[in-house]
């Protein structure tokens, strides 16, 4: 059984708690998940580690409420228990010979994108973030954020807070200045792909994590597959971490459109959006 140290609402929909894991607390690096089950007849999840507290032994995680499992997630209080809690699971986030980077977080995907950012920041590296939300509601971690930045951008699609439009738009401005190392870019699969295609021209090393449907975490299962130049990979042993000018993004968005009907048809809408804002992509 695991612990619930402390739990936190980011926003009406996104909570984090810090779960007593002293051992993964150990082990865990940026870009790495965990999978839990509430209760023993709950099903396995997949979350990402959003952030580490040795001393403490606590692990924290991030998670939007949008199911049954997640709401029974959201449920718990502090110092209620956590039926399982294994991990960590995936590689993590390679930031060798790093000196200059930009990270992109989009929505919930912040969670992953801030630990990423604070890794880069550990070793020295310049950290320019554009993280972007719907709507000021939906906006989490900014203060985070600010603080392990050394250019700090946010924008909403509607517009009420930070700068209108999608992130594509202050990254490209950041793209124009040069001399960037790598891309970051963590969030829906409609954002991840058009980051990617706005890195492009720029020949900078794009960085894509990859978030697909996932059950057993250890690569049996193969429904977290994802084709990547040409090849099928499985997110959970081979990522979650790939090249985001190789991953095909579009038949990762139909796989997820057969499986997860609303919120599939939800990041269709964004995708939308970015081509209606006329992204130059």
């Amino acid at each position: 059984m695991y612990r619930i140290l402390t739990r936190r609402k980011l926003n009406q929909n996104v909570t984090m708690i810090e779960v007593e894991a002293p051992r993964i607390a150990q082990k865990a690096l940026a870009g790495q998940f965990i999978i839990l089950r509430v209760d023993e007849r709950g099903e396995r999840i997949p979350l990402t580690i959003a952030g580490t507290d040795i001393g403490r032994g606590a692990v924290a995680v991030i998670f939007q409420v949008v199911g049954g499992t997640t709401m029974a997630l959201d449920q718990k209080g502090e110092g209620e228990f956590l039926s399982d809690f294994v991990g960590p699971l995936g590689n993590p986030t390679d930031v060798e010979g790093v000196k200059r980077a930009i990270v992109v977080g989009g929505g919930v995907g912040c969670a992953i994108a801030l630990p990423v950012a604070g890794r880069l920041k550990e070793i020295g590296a310049e950290v320019h973030t554009v993280i972007g939300f719907r709507s000021r509601e939906f906006v989490i971690l900014e203060e985070e954020f600010r603080a392990l930045s050394d250019k700090f951008s946010l924008t909403t699609d509607d517009g009420s807070y930070g700068e209108k439009g999608n992130v594509c738009i202050p990254l490209k401005r950041l793209l124009e200045e040069g001399g960037y190392d790598a891309v970051y870019t963590i969030g829906p699969l409609a954002m991840m792909k058009y980051t990617a295609l706005t890195t492009k021209p720029y020949n900078v090393r794009t960085v894509a994590s990859m978030d697909p449907i996932m059950i057993d975490g250890t690569g049996m299962c193969g429904c977290c597959r994802v084709t990547v130049d040409g090849v099928t990979k499985f997110a959970c042993v081979d990522g979650p971490d790939f090249d985001a000018q190789k991953i095909d993004f579009d038949e990762t968005m139909q796989r997820n459109r057969a499986y997860l009907g609303f919120e599939a048809t939800m990041r269709e809408k964004h995708c939308n959006l970015f081509k209606k804002e006329g992204t130059d992509v």
